[in-house]
């Protein structure tokens, strides 16, 4: 696994759990309002950390953490992510996934090996827009339907979440979306955020008064669509 950081605390990433973040590096996307572009850019080259270090980390917080958020980048472009997330699982720590959608088929197999327990997906934006929105002209959507439709029969606690910017969404946006997504349990929409570290400067976020426009038009299909991260 590569490993690129480690956040020991967090009370917000994973629902209803205590848990610490680890960030894996590298991702298929490039997303230009991203705001971890060190984890993204092959050029970058993150440090990386030692694996035994994280699980060392893990055992002695055995208690104390219930949870595990796996981040990136995009964890399951790493080949040895079921290996990884078994030996989380066998310290006896819930696992959370954070996933683009577009390897379905490894997302399957690890909700039927229940080596995750959560799993946030991405909805960049709504399909005519999903290959401005992740930089890669004539993207192919199909991986990530099938994603879709899978965290959709319910196989796995999930939810979807975008994150929203101006230059990226607009009402049109939601409508196109909440057809998509019709009857998802939890829809987050994300206040886009300048990290300072993002692909793309210059971008901004929406404000408070689209934001909830924006959740007015999803909730009709989508009742469990809330807010996170507005001020």
């Amino acid at each position: 696994m590569k490993l690129a950081g480690l956040q020991k605390l967090t009370l917000l990433d994973f629902p209803g759990h205590v848990a610490c973040t680890v960030f894996t590096a590298g991702c298929n996307l490039r997303c230009p309002f991203c705001h971890n572009s060190e984890l993204v850019l092959p050029e970058r080259k993150p440090e990386l950390m030692d694996e035994e270090d994280f699980f060392s980390f893990l055992q002695k917080r055995q208690g104390i953490l219930e949870g595990v958020c796996v981040t990136g980048g995009e964890p399951l472009l790493q080949k040895d992510i079921a290996a990884f997330l078994r030996r989380i699982k066998d310290l006896g720590f819930a696992v959370k996934l954070d996933t683009n959608g577009c390897f379905p088929a490894v997302l399957r197999e690890l909700a039927t090996q229940h080596l995750v327990d959560f799993v946030a997906m991405d909805i960049k934006n709504s399909p005519k827009r999903y290959g401005e929105t992740v930089g890669i002209p004539n993207f192919d959507l199909a991986p990530v339907q099938e994603s879709v439709a899978f965290l959709l029969s319910g196989a796995v606690e999930y939810e979807f979440r975008t994150t929203v910017a101006a230059q990226f969404h607009d009402e049109q946006s939601f409508r196109d979306i909440a057809q998509w997504i019709a009857g998802a349990k939890r829809y987050a929409l994300q206040e886009f955020k300048d990290s300072g570290d993002i692909l793309s400067p210059g971008l901004s976020p929406c404000s408070a008064e689209q934001m909830e426009a924006f959740l007015a038009i999803l909730k009709p299909q989508i009742p469990g669509a809330f807010l996170r991260g507005t001020e």
